[in-house]
């Protein structure tokens, strides 16, 4: 029973880290403008219009671009500053979740 117990415990810890899902903090913006360098807090308005246009949405982190495979997962946070958990599966990100960054004021 022992032993039961110990392999049981041993096998929903593997699960856990196997369905571990990572996370990123980076800006939300469009395909054309990310692949063009523009990104960040002072680019949201156009972040917005361009992925209500059409634009397909991505993730840029540390200057790098991550297609958003669940576009639905960003809707509302087009420009924003976010932190995403989920998959990367290629070169396209699976969102499970998300949530604002609070941007500090840099101080005087």
């Amino acid at each position: 029973m022992k032993k039961t117990a110990i392999v049981l415990g041993f096998v929903m810890l593997l699960a856990t880290v196997a369905f571990a899902a990572d996370s990123w903090t980076g800006y939300v913006t469009d395909s054309k403008c990310a692949a063009g360098g523009k990104s960040g807090a002072d680019h949201a308005a156009c972040a917005k219009k361009c992925i209500g246009g059409g634009d397909s949405a991505v993730l840029v982190v540390d200057g790098k671009v991550v297609k958003i495979a669940n576009q639905d997962k960003i809707k509302g946070h087009e420009g924003h500053h976010v932190t995403v958990t989920g998959k990367l599966e290629g070169d396209s990100l699976t969102i499970a979740s998300l949530k604002m960054v609070e941007d500090k004021p840099a101080p005087k």
